[in-house]
């Protein structure tokens, strides 16, 4: 228990118990209360766990307490931050946490010792559906961050145009995107963005690893539109997009009259126009050998040399990568160079597919078809329910990039602002690809809950989507209580669902 103040007068003995005994029920609140709850001591060793976090043992590869009780917190519980609590005693009250078992918003907080030194952490699992039970206020935060970062970015682009009119600004190049700009509020989306905006705090290099099409490039922009470069300037070069024999120039610049046909003035690389800012390099995998020791030794030395010049010119530039290769694969078949993979893999972030983030659908149609309608002076498509149903099941292979197409062709084609399945389902055929089944759409707003016989004339999927739901989750809720006999602890742990949502669905069936 914490030490007292130096000038807090002594407690009585029953005023001394009722202090012992507040700590103690606090503790028993806190473990009945939470989702799950354990103990470390000071090296960071499990030594207890209640009975509501043993239920998360089996996603996390332990089937008795006996196997997770003992060893250190990183070796049971992927991507904790508990060690930084015990080393800094300083508390993480409000934290999202991912692994095998799912997504968490937990608590951490350091245990003392009278004389205030640290000698444990509890960690907390306060909700274990966070996407549920989170969503209003996931969904506010997004809105209002969407709003502050559209006001950053006006007085930003008012800065600039007067200071560039005033003639004292040269108009560089910015980041044209923020994190708000990143659509989705699913635990994938939010748990990219944490991992992003934490990286948007340190000067060291980042590796964003994905897919084609899963906005690795948008996140490198808002990376360093969120970090202290971002007044300075942000460049990008594609290195797939550039031939081998033009790479060296377009990195390091050319100098006056370095060969026949040269620019007599010289040309500045992208080293030099990222001076002070961030340069992204996108489809690093891509990058022929005979360029990458000479980019790792500008990365090591902070310095280039020219083409055609003997002149070393330093430089000051945050590097962002990007690839939707598999690097480690790359550098074990020699074709990459592994020292450069280790100064890059500092900070990966591996972005998700679109097929892993199906609930972001509906809200990355809905931006996707605001832009549609300002690019091309048209009214924002309309998804009917069966439709945004196909969307939620087809596999996106191109991700955010196919989606963004299909919806385009199929928006361009129709004679209304209205789509259904059919328009869609053309579009895709026409690509090659033949479409999937439906799938429900999840945090959609509206629409039919289509199965594997959607498409029928059946009345139950006439009714709104929200109706159909109760229906199933009270059939489910009345299903798991008679077969635990009752127990509603029992019954919450089998639906996935904690205690608070349980009582709330049987006190509001509707």
């Amino acid at each position: 228990m914490p030490a007292l103040p130096d000038d807090t007068p002594a407690l009585p003995l029953d005023a001394q118990g009722i202090l012992e005994l507040a700590a103690r029920s606090m503790f028993q609140l806190f473990s009945s209360v939470s989702q799950g709850m354990f103990l470390v001591d000071r090296t960071g060793r499990i030594v207890w766990v209640n009975e509501g976090y043993q239920r998360f043992l089996p996603d996390l590869g332990f089937s008795s307490v006996d196997q997770f009780v003992g060893r250190t917190v990183e070796e049971v519980i992927p991507n904790t931050q508990m060690r930084r609590v015990l080393e800094t005693g300083q508390p993480v009250l409000i934290d999202l946490l991912t692994n095998k078992a799912g997504t968490f918003v937990v608590s951490r907080i350091p245990l003392r010792d009278e004389t205030d030194r640290v000698i444990g952490a509890i960690g907390i699992v306060l909700f274990d559906h966070p996407e549920t039970t989170l969503q209003p206020l996931i969904s506010k935060f997004a809105l209002l961050q969407r709003d502050l970062d559209d006001a950053r970015r006006e007085l930003a682009s008012q800065r600039s145009r007067t200071l560039v009119g005033a003639g004292l600004g040269d108009g560089q190049r910015r980041a044209k995107y923020t994190f708000a700009s990143f659509v989705g509020s699913s635990p994938a989306a939010a748990e990219v963005k944490r991992q992003a905006r934490r990286a948007a705090q340190s000067s060291s290099p980042v590796l964003l690893l994905g897919e084609t099409g899963t906005g690795k490039e948008l996140l490198a922009h808002a990376i360093h539109a969120a970090s202290s470069r971002a007044s300075g300037p942000f460049v990008s070069v594609n290195i797939a997009a550039v031939p081998d024999t033009l790479l060296e120039a377009e990195f390091f610049g050319v100098a006056p009259g370095a060969y026949t046909g040269a620019d007599r003035k010289g040309r500045d690389g992208k080293f030099k126009l990222a001076d002070g800012g961030t340069l992204f390099l996108d489809e690093i995998g891509d990058m022929p050998q005979s360029l990458q020791a000479k980019l790792l030794r500008a990365l090591q030395e902070g310095e280039i040399e020219p083409l055609g010049s003997n002149k070393l010119v330093p430089f000051d530039v945050r590097i962002i990568a990007a690839t939707s290769r598999d690097l480690a694969a790359l550098v074990r078949e020699g074709q990459f160079r592994e020292d450069l993979f280790y100064r890059l893999h500092v900070l990966p972030v591996r972005v998700p597919p679109l097929r892993a983030r199906r609930s972001d659908i509906p809200a990355l149609v809905e931006s996707l078809g605001e832009d549609l309608a300002l690019r091309n002076s048209i009214a924002p498509p309309e998804l009917l329910p069966d439709a945004m149903a196909l969307l939620a099941g087809q596999p996106w292979r191109g991700n955010i990039r196919e989606l963004r197409n299909v919806l385009e062709q199929a928006a361009m084609r129709s004679d209304s602002s209205t789509i259904d399945a059919a328009q869609l389902a053309r579009v895709l055929r026409e690509a090659g690809v033949e479409p999937a089944a439906p799938a429900p759409v999840e945090g959609a707003g509206s629409g039919a809950l289509l199965g594997d016989d959607a498409g029928e004339d059946d009345a139950r999927y006439l009714r709104p989507l929200a109706q159909q739901v109760a229906e199933l989750e009270r059939k489910a809720i009345a299903a798991a209580l008679k077969a635990h006999g009752g127990n509603k602890l029992a019954t919450a742990r089998q639906l996935g669902i904690s205690r608070a949502t349980l009582y709330e669905r049987l006190e509001n069936p509707e």
